[in-house]
């Protein structure tokens, strides 16, 4: 029976590799499963966090602060809406300074820089802001085109005041994205340099967090920050908000000083 011993071996490690393939392909399976359950949950969010932060904009505060931004200013992905940037941000300068400050977030889910110009710029014009923030440019890369870019951006940046703080855009992890962000970055850097406007260093916030970045500040729908990612989005902002906010608004001493 000698003979049958190559032949049971090679049965038999056809055999081995047919189930971890199948092992495999099972595994993968349910990530996807639970990748697109993890999207559905998110997005069920969408219209909550968009009331929660029109119902907010109706509270009086002594500072204004503006945001004009996507998903992430929405706080997509974060326990709650006030633990996007844009809270946290707030709640930062309340701190620094002592004063009550009124949010009013113009941010879209979903805007690219030409539905920001369409949408929120229309509605910017009606406000007279102490402070200003832009996040936007994050959903054109999947389909990136220079020039419109440039245009849509440019339009943006021509809308806001110059003491407006603006991120430059995110860290996408994989090479095919990051080509077409770093083009986006520059362009972004070179009309913001001719109007003299602040670019805070959102990109290298989130690059210097590594592989660890990736697994611990997503949600699950592996595309929005979680808690965590928005706080390392808050970061990029914080020095030079608390700054320009502090400069303005000195700290009121404490009311027994």
């Amino acid at each position: 029976m000698g003979f049958l011993r190559p032949a049971l071996w090679v049965g038999g490690a056809v055999a081995v590799v047919t189930a971890t393939s199948l092992v495999v392909r099972s595994a993968l399976a349910q990530h996807d499963a639970r990748l697109v359950a993890g999207r559905e949950r998110i997005n069920q969010t969408l219209p909550v966090h968009s009331a929660w932060w029109r119902e907010h904009a109706r509270a009086e505060g002594e500072i204004l602060y503006v945001a004009i931004g996507d998903s992430a200013a929405q706080g997509i992905g974060a326990s709650a809406p006030r633990n996007s940037y844009v809270g946290i941000v707030a709640d930062h300068v309340r701190s620094a300074t002592g004063r009550s400050v009124r949010v009013v977030n113009l941010s879209v889910s979903g805007a690219t820089v030409a539905l920001a110009v369409a949408d929120q710029l229309p509605r910017f014009a009606g406000y007279k802001p102490d402070l200003v923030t832009v996040s936007i440019g994050a959903n054109d890369i999947a389909d990136f085109d220079t020039d419109r870019f440039r245009e849509g951006i440019s339009r943006v940046l021509d809308a806001i005041p110059s003491d407006a703080i603006v991120a430059d855009l995110p860290y996408f992890y994989f090479p095919k994205n990051e080509r077409k962000v770093a083009v986006a970055n520059a362009i972004l850097r070179e009309e913001a340099a001719t109007r003299g406007l602040t670019v805070v260093p959102l990109h290298e916030a989130m690059r210097r967090e590594g592989i660890r970045g990736a697994i611990t500040q997503f949600a699950e729908d592996w595309f929005h920050p979680n808690d965590h990612g928005y706080r390392v989005w808050a970061s990029a902002f914080l020095p030079a908000v608390l700054e320009q906010a502090t400069a303005k608004f000195p700290r009121r001493p404490p009311v027994d000083a």
